[in-house]
């Protein structure tokens, strides 16, 4: 497929070279193949032109003006319906092209044909089903916190039972020592008793002697 661009190389008109000038260098930025055909030096092309201008595409005066662009045999458009595809980013479907891989116009099409398809309501349901999935995942969360809490009540009951233990352990301890001291008052006791004994023993030998002097000294 040819794109034809239809323009009049000797006109008069400043506002028309620029349009002309407009169209043919945005489709050589684009690389589109494109072929000018001029109506000021060649009748037939100025008759065809006239000819496949579609009707109601024409202006009131019934003669269209250049530039007009058509791709072989279908009609594209004027310079004002070309300039609003280049700013829609839309010139390819303009001329009836298939967009290149990667560029604006592409990614667009690409956009609207998973819209067409649905795919944005897959989209939005796969969102849908993230949020399920991960709310399902904190409440799962939640119970695995309770479930590591409870180990935790656990460990603090099972330290409790060693302090109580350890408590049981101390009560013991206070009462083997109070009854070792009662032993120790005890055997104090006996002591202090035997020594009395002692005392008293000794305190009867004293005695006796004494006893036994005076005795000796009255015979004498």
């Amino acid at each position: 497929m040819v794109i034809k661009v239809f323009l009049a190389s000797s006109s008069g008109s400043t506002a028309i070279k620029k349009k002309q000038q407009d169209v043919v260098g945005f489709l050589e930025a684009l690389k589109i193949d494109y072929a000018q055909l001029d109506i000021a030096s060649n009748e037939d092309n100025r008759l065809w032109m006239r000819e496949n201008v579609p009707g109601e595409k024409k202006p009131t005066t019934g003669i269209p003006l250049p530039p007009q662009i058509f791709n072989e045999e279908m009609y594209c458009g004027d310079y004002d319906t070309f300039f609003d595809a280049k700013e829609d980013n839309t010139v390819y479907e303009f001329l009836g092209l298939t967009p290149p891989p990667g560029s604006k116009e592409a990614q667009q099409a690409e956009h609207s044909q998973k819209l067409h398809n649905g795919s944005g309501t897959e989209e939005h349901l796969g969102d849908d089903t993230t949020k399920k999935e991960i709310k399902e995942a904190e409440q799962n969360g939640d119970a695995h916190t309770a479930e590591l809490e409870d180990p935790g009540e656990n460990v603090e009951t099972d330290a409790q039972q060693e302090d109580e233990e350890e408590e049981e352990p101390a009560e013991e301890d206070e009462e083997s020592r109070k009854a070792a001291e009662e032993e120790e008052q005890e055997e104090g006791e006996e002591d202090k008793v035997e020594d009395n004994h002692l005392v008293s023993e000794e305190e009867e030998e004293l005695r006796e002697l004494e006893e036994e002097e005076e005795h000796a000294s009255e015979e004498d």
